[in-house]
């Protein structure tokens, strides 16, 4: 719903306007051997893959999913997960799935992004992998799936040439505080611009042909880490969360701040704002009480709070890119799928 912010100004003085987050069922799905540590669905949102502490990346099947969530499931036990995979040596932080392709890719602590190709119903380690310098923390796909990026515990994020390896870096830099150390990296809807959400407290905008930094908003967050930053669908605003226990909404043509959702604390954990499908609600966690907040998009106003189940704050929360389902993934080694209950 690419329109939704275009009123936006217009909106910031209606009250009592917000919408209803409808009810979500949720279900314990799987438990790593360790901390469940990131989630992503593919883009067609039929699958979601989490990746862990333990080393191992667990692919699971959406429609397997609903299957065991329905409570006649005459045939026995439904196994979502169709596949895991064990290849890397240290914890996993992120993963993208290529955009065509059955590939799947995670960036871990062992400073490799490694490729799998989920079609291979026997094949448990990477085909492919780009071995980097640094710690890789967060991993894109472009749209066209010809590149990818790597946020790193270097300033300046990597950009891989997916035919040959080949890595480009950024040749007008922006200055950068002493621990800028890219915790996210994402690519916009149509690859033309990237965006970084670094320790530093900033937000970066990246030219997504030339690598060059288009803006920076620095101390976005003041001077806690930014966690998490993504593009809107039409590529107008990016949405970001911090350690200051904030989630704002920036104009990209600006750098102007548009929103603040307030209202839940996160200052321990790297964690994510996501929108819901429709990019009406914005979806976080409150540390603290253990809850997922949910709020208005365009009027920012708190609409829902629900406990997380999970036996401690969830680590990540992910959003399909195609219906009212989403994924929280925990300390308690938990993953947990919620979906609506219409």
């Amino acid at each position: 719903m690419t329109y939704l912010f275009c009123e936006i100004s217009a909106a910031q003085d209606t009250k009592g306007s917000s919408k209803n987050f409808s009810k979500h069922e949720t279900r314990h799905l799987s438990e790593h051997k360790n901390i469940a540590r990131c989630a992503r669905f593919s883009p067609d949102g039929r699958f979601v893959a989490t990746g862990s502490a333990d080393t191992s990346i667990k692919l699971f099947e959406i429609s397997k999913i609903k299957q065991m969530m329905l409570s006649d499931a005459r045939d026995g036990p439904v196994r979502p997960v169709i596949r895991t995979f064990y290849d890397h040596i240290q914890p996993i932080n992120d993963l993208d799935f290529h955009p065509q392709n059955t590939v799947l890719i995670s960036g871990a602590k062992d400073h490799t992004i490694k490729f799998f190709d989920f079609s291979k119903a026997t094949a448990k380690k990477a085909f492919r992998v780009i071995q980097d310098t640094h710690n890789v923390r967060s991993v894109s796909f472009h749209p066209s799936g010809d590149f990818l990026l790597a946020g790193t515990d270097h300033q300046i994020a990597h950009l891989y040439d997916v035919n040959t390896f080949q890595c480009y870096l950024s040749a007008n830099v922006p200055e950068i505080g002493m621990n800028g150390a890219i915790n996210q990296v994402r690519y916009s809807s149509t690859g033309g611009m990237y965006v970084t959400a670094s320790k530093d407290g900033a937000i970066r905008l990246w030219d997504g042909v030339t690598a060059n930094c288009i803006r920076s908003i620095v101390g976005a967050h003041g001077t806690a880490e930014s966690t998490s930053a993504t593009f809107t669908k039409d590529q107008r605003f990016v949405l970001s969360c911090g350690k200051d226990s904030s989630i704002k909404l920036w104009e990209v043509g600006s750098g102007r701040l548009v929103k603040q959702y307030v209202g839940a604390t996160h200052t321990q954990l790297r964690c994510q704002a996501v929108f819901n499908e429709t990019e009406e609600f914005v979806i976080s966690i409150d540390e603290p009480s253990n809850e997922i907040i949910i709020w208005d998009a365009l009027t920012a106003e708190k609409v829902a709070r629900w406990p997380s189940n999970h036996n401690g704050a969830p680590r990540w929360i992910e959003h399909s890119p195609v219906e009212a389902a989403f994924i929280s993934c925990g300390t308690d080694r938990s993953v947990r799928f919620w979906k609506d209950t219409r």
